[in-house]
């Protein structure tokens, strides 16, 4: 028995081509796609953009006829075009000829304004018809006029193309530069301006390819900029929120441990209490005893590597004078006055309005050094009203040195290294929406600044207190 083997080659596509093959290909798309695929589609020039560098600082009627600027160049180019090629194109049989040799150098230069694939298309075509009618052959194949008119229409087509269009410009470009000298150009004794066309345009596209990569390369920095800066504020934001939830910790913690002993301690109070009323004491202090290491944990994960536990209380409104103390010896001069019935208020809300005049002030001394501040709290029905204003910088000559110190979170003074440790507006506006009230900020008709908030307190606080 005999056994005969067959073997059979698989069918190869183009991912078993070779790389040269493959290369090759996509040239060939490549060239298609930006050459002859729809070559005179409607594709207008548009405006400049008005939010630039230097049309900002124009005024509203320049800005609008700078924004057709580019047009207009077109325009110019358009012109001067048909002037050079209608003079070397005249000649002492009539001027006719003339201006037909100057229009077939302008409208490629026009046409690129709204269909600049067709415009190239059409400059190739006009520079022999441009040629003819010159007829002396002595700049065979690209006249002065139509030589000025497909440089121009490269340099167009590239600004507003990509860079591989360009290189398929200017091969196509050689191509006919080539075929044209070997074609016709045995009839004609001067056949060297395609050489210059060649080396002219070269270093053109070459130019205007680097603009692309540079712009491209900007306005992707452009956009990681942005992206950065947004991360940045979101991170600061987090960061600020972070801060405040372990602050509060301190707040609700001490409340909580008060519920748990009071708990505890209230059936010890009462002769012969029921047992219903003792396990519903038990239950109070179990719950708040499980809240109280819920908010353990949850101060664990907010808690950041370099984060210190203060050795002291939160601070309230009834340690702002301390603060302000501290805040004279840095060299702000600040005055406070207080309007209204003072009470005791939830202290949420007093360590909230502790930490906005805190800020306040400490841009104040970073922002305004020199300057005098006013503080204002005002207890009135429904809330607690903050302001916080600074007067205008005075003279640099007038200005006292000052240490620039920031207060920490016991009222005392931070180290030189944490010094502008705080987020500033951003801090003092989650403080306040997380309290649901309102705030404002800006600066002053005198070039002071002002802070102003109004913190709001439940009715049944007020009653209690």
């Amino acid at each position: 028995m005999t056994e005969t083997t067959h073997q059979q080659f698989p069918r190869t596509g183009d991912g078993d081509r070779s790389p040269e093959y493959r290369l090759a290909r996509n040239a060939l798309l490549g060239l298609r796609q930006d050459l002859f695929r729809a070559p005179f589609a409607y594709r207008p020039l548009g405006r400049r953009p008005a939010d630039g560098p230097l049309l900002r600082r124009l005024p509203a009627r320049m800005r609008t006829a700078a924004e057709r600027l580019p047009h207009a160049v077109v325009g110019v180019v358009a012109l001067i075009t048909l002037m050079i090629g209608a003079v070397s194109g005249s000649r002492p049989g009539g001027d006719g000829p003339a201006l037909l040799a100057g229009l077939l150098c302008a409208v490629p230069v026009v046409v690129t304004l709204s269909r600049p694939i067709g415009g190239f298309w059409l400059s190739l075509a006009s520079a022999p018809l441009t040629a003819l009618l010159n007829g002396d052959g002595s700049d065979w194949p690209w006249p002065a006029g139509s030589f000025v008119s497909h440089l121009t229409v490269l340099v167009v087509v590239a600004l507003r193309t990509r860079p591989r269009t360009a290189v398929w410009m200017w091969a196509v470009t050689a191509l006919y530069a080539v075929f044209v000298d070997i074609l016709f150009g045995g009839s004609y004794y001067y056949y060297a301006h395609s050489a210059p066309m060649l080396v002219l345009s070269a270093f053109a596209l070459l130019l205007v390819c680097l603009w692309h990569v540079r712009h491209t390369a900007w306005q992707e920095v452009t956009a990681q900029q942005t992206v950065t800066a947004r991360e940045r504020s979101r991170r600061t934001l987090l960061e600020e929120r972070t801060t405040i939830a372990r602050e509060l910790h301190d707040v609700v913690a001490h409340h909580m441990s008060v519920v748990a002993i009071q708990a505890e301690a209230a059936p010890y109070r009462v002769e012969n209490p029921p047992e219903e009323l003792e396990r519903a004491f038990a239950t109070i202090r179990e719950n708040a005893v499980a809240a109280l290491t819920e908010l353990r944990r949850i101060l664990g994960v907010v808690r950041a590597e370099d984060y210190e536990a203060p050795d002291a209380p939160q601070p309230t409104l009834a340690d702002l004078d301390a603060l302000l103390v501290n805040v004279r010896d840095a060299g702000l001069t600040v005055e406070k006055v207080v309007t209204g019935a003072v009470r005791e208020l939830p202290q949420g809300v007093e360590l909230s309005a502790y930490r906005i005049v805190q800020e306040a002030l400490s841009n104040s001394l970073r922002h305004a050094p020199g300057a005098s501040a006013r503080v204002e709290i005002g207890y009135v029905l429904g809330g607690l009203g903050v302001r916080v204003v600074n007067g205008p910088m005075p003279e640099p000559s007038l200005v006292k040195p000052t240490r620039h110190p920031a207060t920490a979170p016991d009222g005392g003074l931070r180290p030189p290294s944490r010094i502008g440790a705080g987020h500033g507006i951003t801090g003092m506006r989650e403080r306040v929406a997380m309290l649901g009230g309102e705030m404002t900020a800006g600066p002053t008709e005198d070039g002071g600044y002002e802070v102003a908030v109004f913190l709001p307190v439940a009715a049944v606080n007020e009653g209690d207190a």
